[in-house]
């Protein structure tokens, strides 16, 4: 599956899949689970399914973009669906506790122990978070975007800007790794000057242009000055590696709001300063430091995970 369309043929709309794991915290119960086994699992959550989950880390974010619906005037432009490894049976309290915090989610596949990921493209989504690294995998091979929704520091549960706010790593994530190979195989100055030499060539899709596509063409509904919507791309990359990167956006028609390039600086307080609810990247020691401010999907593809 083209990594240029990403998962959804519905491209005038959002649409999220995300995990019970990833949007409540169910670390007690799946303690449980890795302990005690399923049946304990069960009887557990069925024990206690009239008992209201307390939000996860990617709640805020949920929460932030399904309120868009609203600023839009028009229920379902941007749709949260739930998947979930949970039974109809277990799933029931996941449920029951995205309504009692008015999460309108109509839109759900529990699937009993099996991953979910085959249903992130059969339900349209542009973009797959959970909790379980494999799943996400699994998602990102079939040619979705997908993201591990690392734990994260209950210092990113709130955002006084009630703008949604998504932050972007460059290579292996919005662009394919082939620049990030070069870089890795033959240094730093080779690297510069192979990006220099193909400046005028956009670099190819990553895994998450369809997401940024999807995100931009919500964008184009509001006056640029005045969208409740604001991207950034954080990446590593400095000059002259940077007119590469502003060239391929612009030949895919994208705007993004903003674009810091820090030539190998250290990206967390600069993701604290734009106050992002989620931020993804490739590299494990990036998403490491970034957890501790803002709330963060590693994306496993590239050479970086390889």
């Amino acid at each position: 599956m083209s990594t240029d369309a990403g998962c959804a043929s519905e491209t005038v709309r959002l649409i999220v899949a995300i995990s019970s794991r990833a949007l409540f915290d169910l670390s007690e119960s799946h303690r449980l689970f890795e302990t005690q086994g399923v049946d304990a699992y069960r009887e557990y959550q069925v024990a206690h399914e009239a008992d209201i989950l307390e939000p996860g880390v990617a709640f805020p974010l949920v929460k932030k973009l399904m309120s868009l619906n609203a600023t839009l005037g028009e229920r379902g432009r941007v749709e949260v669906i739930l998947l979930s490894r949970n039974s109809s049976d277990t799933g029931l309290r996941v449920l029951t506790s995205a309504h009692h915090h008015g999460l309108d989610i109509a839109r759900a596949a529990f699937t009993g122990g099996a991953s979910p990921y085959r249903y992130v493209a059969a339900f349209g989504a542009h973009l797959f978070l959970s909790a379980d690294p494999i799943d996400v995998r699994l998602a990102l091979d079939a040619g979705c975007a997908a993201a591990t929704v690392l734990p994260s520091s209950p210092l990113t549960a709130e955002h006084e800007d009630e703008r949604v706010r998504i932050a972007f790593d460059g290579d292996a994530v919005l662009f394919s790794d082939e620049a990030e190979r070069v870089y890795r195989q033959e240094g730093l100055a080779v690297f510069n000057a192979s990006e220099s030499a193909a400046a005028h060539e956009p670099l190819p899709s990553g895994p998450f242009k369809g997401l940024l596509v999807a995100i931009h063409q919500l964008q184009a509904l509001f006056p640029p000055d005045d969208s409740p919507l604001r991207t950034a791309l954080v990446t590593s990359r400095g000059a002259p590696s940077h007119e590469r990167v502003i060239r391929t956006l612009r030949a895919w028609g994208i705007r993004i709001d903003e674009a810091l390039f820090l030539g190998g600086l250290g990206k967390s307080r600069f993701l604290a300063a734009f106050d992002a609810d989620i931020f993804f990247d490739d590299q494990s020691v990036h998403c490491d430091a970034a957890r501790l401010h803002v709330a963060t999907g590693h994306v496993p593809h590239g050479v970086a995970n390889d």
